[in-house]
């Protein structure tokens, strides 16, 4: 897990995870051999709203490549907010501290 950004509106963590670590379920050895695979993604939380949202696979890719061509051409706090408001507006999932 890395912070990636924060600012008062949103904050950003990506979250990258060994599926080869042991689970406790058994996995044949014809199956498990030479297998090594990550599972990746971005948690996008809008702090005003209290929603967040998890992306994976293509639809993080593209954040990814979105998020490098923004930062390509220096933004502000404020272009950065705005790309991620396109994200946000799918979130559903609201934010609950334990």
């Amino acid at each position: 897990m890395q912070m990636l950004y924060n600012s008062e509106n949103y904050a950003v963590v990506h979250f990258e995870v060994d599926v080869n670590e042991p689970t406790g379920f058994p996995m044949r050895p014809d199956v498990a051999e030479g297998i090594s695979l990550t599972r990746a993604g971005y948690e996008i939380v809008d702090k005003h709203a209290r929603r967040e949202i998890f992306i994976e696979g293509a639809l993080a890719e593209h954040f990814k490549e979105g998020v490098q061509a923004l930062i390509s051409a220096s933004p502000n706090d404020d272009d950065v907010d705005e790309y991620l408001a396109g994200y946000t507006v799918l979130a559903q999932q609201p934010v609950v501290l334990h």
